[in-house]
């Protein structure tokens, strides 16, 4: 199973931030979206950095309450792995295991064209293993 496929049934909407918004402004809107991460990009397409609670949370601890009314671009993750569609689940789910981290951007030439997050992997992989299971018990009840 590759990442299209969870985007097919996920949808391709990406919440973004701009890099000069506040980190107050992007704890609101993951707030809003009820999210754990934004894709830092100017215009929606090129992802620039990554923003997660956790980072929100480090910033404040290091910085206090005064972290909040700096720009996402200090504080964001700038060293970002992404993946294409093409790529298997299985692949990302290593990649987000050795690299701690639980959102992975989609991109393909240069675009963002999706987000696939730890959950969304998950769900699927147990999907995956309870088809195979369902499989196996009517291939036993059959035999």
């Amino acid at each position: 199973m590759t990442v299209a496929r969870i985007l097919s049934q996920k949808g391709r909407t990406v919440v973004t931030v701009q890099p000069h918004r506040t980190l107050a402004e992007a704890a609101a809107l993951l707030t809003e979206k009820g999210i754990g991460a934004l894709v830092v990009s100017d215009a929606g397409q090129t992802v620039l950095g990554m923003l997660s609670e956790r980072d929100i949370i480090r910033a404040v601890v290091r910085g206090g309450g005064a972290a909040l009314d700096a720009p996402v671009s200090r504080h964001m993750t700038a060293k970002v792995v992404s993946c294409t569609r093409t790529a298997a689940i299985d692949e990302v789910m290593e990649l987000m295991t050795d690299g701690r981290f639980r959102h992975v951007p989609v991109v393909e030439d240069g675009r963002l064209v999706g987000l696939v997050s730890i959950g969304d992997v998950v769900k699927h992989r147990i999907e995956s293993v309870e088809a195979e299971h369902r499989a196996l018990r009517e291939y036993i009840a059959t035999a």
